[in-house]
């Protein structure tokens, strides 16, 4: 079952059981995957990567929006924004912790020997394919930076 049938599936779920604050954010994702097809024409359908993609991109935009209402002292779009965030993160993949990433850093780190901060985007090519979707790629930047820093 793809990304997208499962997205599709869940909704349906979630008009069955009343369930608004999924079925809104489950209708926000079809949308905005609707979206990136439209401007990915004449190609057409997306596939798993792209949807995948398109996910991550609505995460990254709720914990924008958490941050900015944060910042304004605004409880309550916090509160929506997290919930949100919360049923946009279950469709991605486990993501990975610190300490994992700081292993395939320093993995990446030995197989480009790289000595020095200046070779971080050697280091970056080689680990950025290798977390993607899994990691945030600011803290793989600063993770990488901070051990080339020693």
């Amino acid at each position: 079952m793809s990304l997208r049938d499962q997205l599709t599936g869940d909704l349906k779920t979630a008009l069955k059981s009343s369930d608004e604050t999924r079925k809104g954010t489950l209708r926000l994702l079809l949308a905005a995957l609707k979206q990136a097809e439209i401007d990915k024409r004449p190609a057409g359908a997306l596939d798993e990567g792209e949807v995948l993609a398109v996910i991550q991109k609505e995460a990254k935009s709720r914990r924008e929006s958490i941050a900015d209402a944060q910042r304004a002292n605004r409880a309550d779009l916090v509160a929506m924004n997290e919930t949100e965030l919360h049923v946009i993160e279950s469709y991605l993949p486990k993501q990975l912790t610190r300490e994992e990433l700081v292993e395939l850093a320093r993995a990446a780190i030995a197989e480009t020997g790289a000595g020095g901060p200046q070779q971080m985007g050697a280091v970056m090519k080689l680990l950025t394919p290798r977390t993607k979707g899994r990691a945030d790629g600011r803290l793989v930047s600063d993770v990488v930076r901070e051990l080339l820093s020693l």
